[in-house]
């Protein structure tokens, strides 16, 4: 059999071509003839990833869809003559970026209209997550199912250690990390808010991490830099240092003393099973994806109390047997994502 993905972008170190690359190999690993095609590739993803013009992306006999944004690829799918399927790693709503870029909220939106015109014309729509699922039955698509996303989590476990990194990271402050692209919807926001919290209940030797880009929504980043001067907070307590390689990004997980989501909208979430891998103990808002992803591990709350939330995130570091506790759940949780339990969830859901 031949199984071929679609990407409209690939990169690397991205959730979803990670996760593309993994169900290849897995596939491969069964006996199937693999590829991956995209629209767009980085460069040192060529050969390893196919141009989405190749002869050959338009001849499997399973061919699935990463739909992440709108791209050409949904009208080609819905032609193929072989088995389509959908695989929806979600999109962000448009109204978390009307405030701050009209070209990103038009993009939302026309890719939630060009995702609907699937409905009816895949043979099956899955969702990374269960939450993911319920959207596309909602739209009307029928059959639906689950493939959870496989995360590579062995590229931060075996990383090289980076000695300038850690050095800065071990000066006696409290890391309290936050991994993904600085975006409406993540809610930086609440967290410059839960650090003045933070900083007068429980500790005002802490540091806030951001690691991702922070330049995809410049107003809203802008709107976060002008809050944290409001606060009248010391700038260098909040370090953004945009998108970094895997082994500082690993160097960052291993000095963290928490990680804290915060987010309003999330698909599924992949930097909270990396810090369960990592060991880093998670405080989360329990919306949208992120309680099923955390499977009852970590620490969530709702409603969105951040004096609250302060109080959990200062139990999360001082508190050694709340800390040990959630760590030994977050041990257990992890062990869910690996190759053994997915790929057989893999077979169940695309029958090969």
């Amino acid at each position: 059999m031949i199984v071929n993905q679609w990407l409209a972008a690939a990169h690397r170190n991205d959730a979803v071509g990670d996760n593309a690359r993994f169900l290849r190999d897995l596939f491969r690993s069964w006996g199937h003839e693999s590829e991956i095609y995209a629209l767009t590739l980085d460069d040192d993803l060529v050969g390893d990833v196919r141009p989405w013009y190749h002869s050959g992306a338009k001849q499997g006999d399973l061919t699935i869809l990463h739909y992440a944004i709108p791209s050409p690829m949904s009208a080609a799918l819905a032609t193929l003559p072989g088995t389509r399927v959908l695989l929806y790693h979600n999109m962000t709503p448009p109204f978390f970026f009307a405030p701050f870029d009209a070209g990103i909220t038009r993009m939302a939106a026309a890719g939630r209209r060009d995702l609907a015109t699937l409905v009816g014309r895949v043979d099956l729509a899955l969702g990374v997550s269960d939450y993911n699922r319920r959207e596309l039955e909602t739209m009307g698509f029928d059959p639906t199912g689950v493939l959870p996303l496989a995360v590579d989590l062995e590229r931060l476990r075996s990383a090289r250690r980076v000695p300038s990194v850690e050095q800065w990271l071990q000066d006696g402050l409290v890391n309290i990390l936050f991994v993904g692209r600085i975006a409406p919807n993540k809610k930086i926001e609440d967290h410059i808010r839960l650090a003045e919290q933070f900083k007068r209940y429980v500790d005002s030797f802490y540091r806030f991490i951001f690691v991702g880009r922070y330049d995809a929504v410049p107003h809203y980043y802008a709107t976060i830099r002008a809050l944290i001067a409001e606060y009248k907070m010391l700038p260098d307590r909040f370090w953004f240092v945009g998108a970094v390689p895997n082994e500082e990004l690993a160097a960052y997980y291993r000095n963290a003393h928490a990680y804290v989501s915060l987010s309003e909208h999330e698909g599924f979430c992949a930097p909270l099973v990396e810090a369960m891998a990592m060991d880093v103990p998670v405080l989360a808002y329990a919306e949208a994806a992120v309680p099923e992803t955390l499977g009852g591990a970590g620490l969530s709350f709702a409603p969105k109390d951040l004096e609250y939330a302060a109080e959990l995130l200062g139990s999360l570091i001082y508190d050694g047997p709340v800390r040990e506790g959630v760590l030994a759940g977050q041990r257990r949780r992890v062990q869910d994502f690996t190759l053994e339990r997915l790929a057989p969830r893999v077979r169940e859901a695309l029958g090969v």
